[in-house]
Parts: C-alpha cells; structure tokens; sequence
C-alpha cells in the first residue's frame, strides 16, 4: 500500500467511515468446498441458522440494495464475496459499472465456475480473483463443478488474480507450492498470484489445518518463490507476518477497518470475514497479513500507519457517537464493539 493510499484510508476513518466493505452478495454457490468458512455453522453468529438460510435478494434489489450500503458507508474499497458473486451474473452487469463510474475499487471473488466476460477488462477498478485450491488433482475433488479445465474455460481472454489458500495437505508433499505457482505464471490470463494459509476456528480439528513446522515452511517456500516468480504480488513483509500474525481482533488493522455484511445486506459478520471465533493464533489471510505489514510502515517522522489507523478510529467512533446524537438511526463506520455497548 502506497502512503498516499494510508493517508486516504486515515482521512476516511477519521470522518467515522470505513474504508473497505465485503459483501456477501449472495447465499447462493454451486460448491460445496471442505473447509469453506463461509458455511460454518458460527459463521453469521445466529444460532441455528446458516449461510444457506439466510434471506438474500435478486434483480433490482440487489443491486439497489448494494449500492444504498455503499452510498451509507462510502468505502474507498469493496469486496464481493459470497457465496459465489457470479451466481448474481446479470446484476453484477449493473452493479461493476456504477462502482466503476464512482471511482470504488471493487475485488470480485469467484470460483470461476462460470465465464468471466472479456469486456470486463475494461472496468479499470475492478480486480477478479478467482480461488484455486492447489495443483488439479486435489482442486478438481474439492472444487467439483469448478474444475481445472472449467475455469481455464472462464477466464479465457481475461485478466485475474489467482489466490490458492494452502492447507495442510498441501505442505505434505515437497515442491508443491512451487509447481502450482509455476502453472499459473505460465498462463497468459494470470496477473498476479495471492496465497493465504487456512484459517481455522477456535478448537477446530481438521487436516486443512498446518502445523507450526508447515507454517514455517511456507514463509521459507514463499520468501524465495517471490523472487523466482514475479507474479507474487506478495511484499517480504507481508510473507514474514505469516509467522507472527495478530494476536486478536482488535489488534488486526483488516478486521478494525473493514466492515462485512452478508447476504440479506444487514447481517454484519464479526469480528472479521471468518465470522465465528477465529483462530487469530493460526491466522493467515493475506490481507490481515498486507495490512499488518503496512501497519509498521512509517508514513511520517515517527509515525506508523498503524499509529494513525488507531488514532483515527478513536476520532472516527467519537465522530459517529456525535452524528448519532443529531440525527435518527445507526451511526455510519464501524459496528460497535462489546466496550463501545459498555461505555454507552
């Protein structure tokens, strides 16, 4: 993240908005992946009821529900998740558009289990991710009807971002993560490539898991892919905060600046996108990671980003807490906090 990019962020927390907004758009996804945290029982934090079940829209409420959230928040960034976004293929013609007309940095995540369309090339702002799960053979069970071959199919002519989130099984074999980085550098369609590490719940138990010994060696594997293969878009910064993520919520800088809202457009999703009780300990999203990494740059004498995000927030709810007091509804900005709901 560029200063300038940190010094926008700054000015928008500090008026009491959020800079980034992840929607779930829509309940709905043809796949059904192990390990999908979108589909967890805690995820939505409503006992008894799941993704699947929540209420969602279609057509014109949709994309004019989508866009009075955006219009409430006025965000810098949005994230269209699901669910899979392309799932909502005639809206999202609407919908990628108008943000592009407002200048909003939009990252559209898909399977790719349908056709990209080549004319999105044009939407300047918009960046297509398009989740992998490792090399075919293992990607092909877990990601079936999205395939290899299916996905090679839909992004034909496009230009994505490939994101693999390495799991445990992964690491058992040597040399893994580098014959699936050197797959997609070698496809025209590829612009740069993310990885995360699996995120797990809170006491969870499951072979996605890494060890600490993997973890390790996926920092190591990464740390040199990036200068073998350019197209990492992965700074050594962000690589080296894998092995010293966050400790919670309220120390990570994505989950404080970024609100997620799911399908039926009112659900907020805490503490972060993984709703539930994540495993901060074991965290590895790739933008937690970014942001912690950005968090240490020093934007002025002194001063780190970190610094101003936290100082601006505490100006930002006060700022909300005002508007609050003038006029009806929710404030705009952050969702509070269980301090916040004490204080009050």
């Amino acid at each position: 993240m560029k200063t300038s990019e940190v010094l926008r962020a700054w000015a928008c927390i500090l008026s009491g908005r959020t800079p980034s907004i992840s929607i779930e758009l829509t309940r709905e996804c043809p796949l059904r992946c192990p390990g999908c945290y979108a589909y967890e029982p805690e995820h939505l934090g409503i006992p008894g009821v799941t993704l699947r079940q929540l209420a969602d829209y279609k057509g014109s409420a949709l994309v004019q529900g989508t866009l009075r959230l955006i219009e409430e928040h006025r965000p810098l960034h949005v994230s269209l998740v699901g669910g899979d976004p392309l799932v909502r293929f005639r809206e999202l013609e609407e919908l990628l558009p108008e943000l592009e007309r407002r200048g909003i940095h939009v990252q559209l995540v898909t399977s790719a289990f349908r056709p990209i369309p080549v004319r999105w090339n044009a939407l300047s702002f918009l960046n297509i991710v398009v989740s992998v799960d490792g090399l075919q053979p293992e990607h092909d069970v877990r990601r079936k009807p999205a395939t290899y071959e299916r996905i090679l199919k839909s992004i034909a002519g496009s230009k994505v971002t490939i994101h693999c989130t390495v799991t445990g099984q992964m690491m058992e074999r040597p040399g893994y993560l580098e014959d699936f980085v050197r797959f997609w550098s070698e496809r025209e369609e590829t612009k740069r490539i993310w990885l995360s590490l699996f995120t797990p719940q809170q006491g969870a138990a499951a072979p996605e898991i890494l060890t600490l010994d993997q973890r390790r060696r996926v920092t190591e594997d990464l740390l040199r892919l990036r200068v073998a293969y350019p197209l990492i878009d992965m700074k050594k910064g962000l690589i080296e905060e894998l092995q010293h993520p966050p400790a919670s919520p309220k120390d990570c800088i994505f989950a404080r600046t970024t609100l997620t809202v799911s399908a039926d457009l009112k659900t907020r999703i805490t503490p972060c996108q993984f709703g539930g009780t994540p495993d901060c300990s074991q965290c590895g999203c790739i933008a937690s990671m970014g942001l912690a990494a950005v968090g240490h740059h020093r934007v002025l004498p002194g001063v780190t980003a970190g610094q101003l995000f936290t100082i601006s927030e505490m100006i930002g709810k006060s700022v909300n807490k005002l508007r609050s007091l003038h006029g009806p509804g929710e404030p705009l900005g952050y969702p509070p906090t269980t301090e916040d709901r004490e204080a009050a």
